[in-house]
């Protein structure tokens, strides 16, 4: 398993952003100045996209998998690779996410917790209802992490 930085030609990985991120302009605000990695077992796994949203804290704006690699442990080894990285960097990581159980329990358990909520998220960036595990996405769920 190896994890390379992506520094050029970010869109080529886009059919894989859209499975976190359902709107290509909405990963257009964040891909330019984001940090990419990609996560390769033999082929392509994982992707995330890390922003700077200050001085002492970073985002997890995008972190996605193949489907038929879902559940294998390759989103928990990049997520620990990019905590381990940003460490010295900022001191603490944010993500933020629908309001879904099985979602909001993926990211506790790596350590995030509850941060803050920003109310009708989806229904006002997106434009088109979201939903995820059968429950419409509307506010959305920040979680927080000390690195």
């Amino acid at each position: 398993m190896r994890i390379v930085k992506i520094t050029h030609n970010k869109k080529r990985y886009l059919d894989l952003l859209l499975l976190a991120d359902e709107q290509e302009d909405m990963i257009d605000k964040y891909l330019p100045d984001g940090d990419m990695f990609a996560l390769y077992d033999d082929d392509l796994k994982t992707i995330c996209v890390v922003a700077a949203i200050d001085e002492e804290t970073c985002e997890l704006k995008n972190i996605a998998t193949y489907q038929k690699y879902q559940g294998k442990g390759y989103a928990r080894s990049l997520i620990k690779y990019i905590s381990d990285l940003y460490k010295n960097d900022y001191k603490t990581m944010l993500v933020g996410t629908g309001e879904i159980p099985a979602i909001l329990s993926f990211y506790e358990s790596y350590g995030f917790e509850r941060s803050h909520y920003v109310r009708n998220f989806f229904t006002d960036n997106i434009d088109h209802p979201i939903f995820e595990d059968g429950i419409q996405l509307i506010d959305m769920v920040y979680l927080k992490k000390k690195l």
